[in-house]
């Protein structure tokens, strides 16, 4: 799609950077009279004011200087629904709002931008940032959080290692391995020269944005560092500023539980296919779900599914060892506390079994997809092996197993047209496919 600009918009943009995302489908109107442009001075000024209240900037400036942030400061991130020159902030409560990007102006694609916290989380935790310096209700976030003995430590650091993220509460976290943190580093999108496992190329506050960002949501982090690029079941990602995500759009699983059954096959043999590269793949780290709902799974518009997000995902490196989090109390301050109480405990790396994932998914998700999706007697074979691979108290093969046979199922219902464009045409020449 290509957004139609009048002549004032299109000559306004005339030798900006060749990045847009146009915030669309918001239902804000603007009352102010039609009057001249402003000059692109204090267009942009405006919505840096904007920005800094609508991104929570106006507490915390640890972003300033990420690159969507410049996007948004330059207008490139437009919250109105037919480009009108006067501008105003869409409804700030909603946990996600669509857009459109291009990097031409000339081939369009939708994205989202998404919160990484609630608004009513973001209240309670500046809350909590104010209160851990004895301050009034308002304060200086930036200020706070540097002053505190954990960022004091990452200052000194050269190198991302266990103890300086042990006690924060992301599941990501919870057993870190050295090899999992130096590619936290090498691969964080945000700061110049990327590449290097040490942190001497990164800033102050380049180091405080990856410390408040690993501590309040880590779906960022995940998608920058198991990239969709490289076969990881991931959305692509575009930037971060604050508390916002920018990433590849994609349609929630919930809106497919009516798809007819052919499309409700393919959907819940994906589902099946992603759980199984989580537990099993080239770089043998095991991902886990601390929990699931359908809003964690997403489709793209070619038919293919994602992990729409990856907040609530684990990560034990098989490999090399995950570091247990023993004496996670003792390193608990004012980051672990952000997005969860204080006293909030998540189970030993050692606990999670291989079924995990599946026994959330075939208990909470897939039932929703399939059920009354086809005739007998396969649709009672379908329940009977989701009754299976839901069950807690089997072992894991047994488990594992009944997963298996329900995709043995489901393979042969999946139909070979054009509403599943990742894998036609090849599907007509390939059972692969």
């Amino acid at each position: 799609m290509e957004p139609r600009l009048g002549p004032k918009a299109a000559a306004l943009h005339l030798g900006w950077p060749f990045l847009l995302l146009w915030v669309s489908s918001l239902s804000y109107s603007v009352s102010s009279p039609a009057s001249p442009s402003p000059s692109p001075v204090s267009r942009v000024r405006t919505s840096y004011n904007l920005g800094r209240t609508f991104l929570g900037l106006d507490k915390c400036n640890a972003c300033i200087g990420t690159s969507i942030c410049k996007k948004f400061f330059k207008e490139e991130i437009r919250f109105d629904n037919g480009l009108a020159l006067h501008l105003g902030p869409p409804p700030d409560d909603l946990p996600s709002y669509s857009a459109n990007y291009s990097d031409d102006f000339k081939t369009w694609r939708p994205v989202e931008i998404s919160r990484l916290v609630s608004k009513q989380q973001n209240k309670i935790s500046d809350g909590r940032i104010c209160a851990s310096a004895a301050a009034p209700k308002t304060c200086s976030i930036e200020r706070v959080l540097r002053k505190t003995g954990r960022f004091q430590k990452w200052l000194q650091a050269k190198r991302l290692t266990p103890d300086l993220v042990r006690g924060l509460s992301s599941p990501l976290l919870r057993c870190p391995s050295q090899r999992l943190l130096d590619r936290v580093v090498r691969r964080y999108a945000e700061v110049a020269d990327a590449g290097s496992i040490f942190m001497d190329h990164f800033t102050d506050r380049d180091k405080l944005r990856l410390l408040y960002t690993l501590a309040v949501n880590t779906h960022p982090v995940l998608l920058q560092i198991f990239p969709g690029a490289e076969g990881w079941p991931l959305p692509k990602y575009l930037g971060s500023c604050g508390r916002f995500l920018v990433s590849t759009s994609t349609s929630p699983l919930q809106e497919f539980y009516g798809a007819p059954p052919d499309q409700a096959a393919d959907l819940a043999y994906q589902l099946l296919g992603v759980l199984e590269s989580l537990r099993s793949n080239d770089l043998n780290y095991f991902f886990y779900f601390t929990h699931v709902d359908a809003g964690m799974f997403g489709i793209f518009n070619n038919g293919h599914l994602f992990i729409r997000d990856a907040s609530a995902l684990g990560v034990i490196d098989r490999q090399e060892g995950s570091q247990a989090a023993s004496g996670a109390g003792d390193n608990k301050d004012i980051f672990s506390c952000l997005v969860s109480g204080c006293q909030t405990e998540l189970p030993s790396c050692d606990t999670i079994p291989e079924k995990q994932n599946l026994v959330l998914v075939c208990s909470q998700v897939l039932p929703l997809l399939l059920q009354a999706k086809f005739p007998s007697p396969v649709q009672e074979e379908i329940d009977a092996e989701l009754t299976r691979c839901a069950d807690g108290t089997r072992p894991d093969p047994e488990v594992l197993g009944a997963a298996s046979r329900l995709k043995d199922i489901l393979r042969p219902l999946r139909t070979c047209d054009p509403r599943f464009a990742y894998r036609y045409p090849d599907c007509k020449y390939n059972d692969k496919f």
